[in-house]
């Protein structure tokens, strides 16, 4: 099972293209996100996103076996908790997506909207790393995200593993698993929708995978929609290529795939049959198989037999 964690929406897209490109690729579920960069749309413009959240829950509307809608909020706005509460529990949004654009995710004036994600338990999408604005990337280094430990509870992704900071994402990371809580339940995990050129991926993917495991790691292609199916299959065959070239094991796979991403969603992909014509893969439950994944699979992938190679005395604070 494939879980596309980390998709565009634009204003100009269909269902029914939307499900297409999704057989045509392999994908099961994709977390769809709000417009916020295509035209008649702007992270600046709360009207606008108000108009977003109501395109993508027409869109997501039937069809939630297969498509995740995440609402796109400014968080500066004063009236940004309310809209969220509307995204979620009237138009029936199933998370969020942020980017810091002007604001920094420790600021006091966005607090409120984090406090309402977590009394509403959704899941949490941010932009991490260098942004396309060419502006706003310093906004958005990853240590800055530990602010939201002041919300215990949230679960968070934060995209593109943060390049061009990926080691400092890493470290974000890597405190709950020093501090043995499970994957499934740490706070931060990380999107590998590549932030990263070319020449940088195989790197950052084996450090990520060597120290935060595959239990705090899942697929997202970026894609804009609408894409043809063949778009979307490329950045799954970019993974696929990777995956092979570090000879990750199948169990770490999976967890990449999907077993990471329905933790965050707290959805049973074993629940949805596989489109027609896709076999039938291992059914996982999100809770359980993360944890059981990230406890048993073999050197050099997982975090607890890394950390077993590793004698910090004293423990860092």
């Amino acid at each position: 099972m494939i879980i596309d964690a980390h998709l565009h929406t634009t204003g100009r897209e269909r269902a029914d293209e939307v499900l297409h490109a999704f057989d045509e690729a392999g994908v099961d579920i994709g977390v769809l996100l709000a417009p916020f960069l295509s035209e008649g749309y702007s992270l600046d413009d709360p009207a606008s996103l108000r108009r977003a959240n109501e395109h993508l829950a027409r869109l997501v509307q039937g069809h939630a076996d297969r498509l995740v809608g995440f609402a796109v909020v400014d968080p500066r706005d004063p009236g940004a908790p309310q809209e969220l509460r509307r995204a979620v529990e009237t138009l029936g949004l199933r998370g969020c997506k942020m980017v810091p654009t002007g604001w920094y995710p420790y600021d006091d004036a966005v607090q409120p909207v984090f406090a309402t994600a977590r009394e509403l338990g959704i899941p949490l999408l941010f932009h991490s790393g260098i942004f396309i604005d060419g502006r706003s990337g310093r906004f958005c280094r990853p240590t800055f995200f530990e602010a939201l430990r002041a919300h215990p509870g949230l679960k968070v992704t934060l995209a593109h593993l943060g390049w061009p900071w990926t080691d400092e994402a890493i470290a974000v990371g890597l405190i709950d698993l020093l501090n043995e809580v499970a994957p499934a339940q740490c706070m931060f995990r990380f999107d590998i929708s590549f932030g990263a050129p070319p020449p940088y991926r195989r790197e950052v993917l084996h450090k990520a995978l060597e120290v935060l495991g595959p239990g705090l790691l899942q697929f997202g292609s970026d894609c804009f929609l609408p894409c043809s199916g063949a778009h979307l299959a490329e950045r799954v065959r970019w993974v696929r290529e990777l995956l092979d070239e570090l000879e990750v094991p199948q169990d770490a796979r999976e967890q990449v795939w999907s077993g990471t991403a329905a933790a965050w969603l707290g959805i049973d992909p074993s629940r949805r049959a596989p489109p027609p014509g896709r076999s039938p893969h291992r059914q996982l439950h999100p809770i359980a198989d993360c944890t059981r994944a990230a406890r048993t699979l073999p050197d050099p992938f997982s975090p607890l037999s890394f950390w077993s190679r590793v004698r910090m005395t004293p423990r860092c604070c």
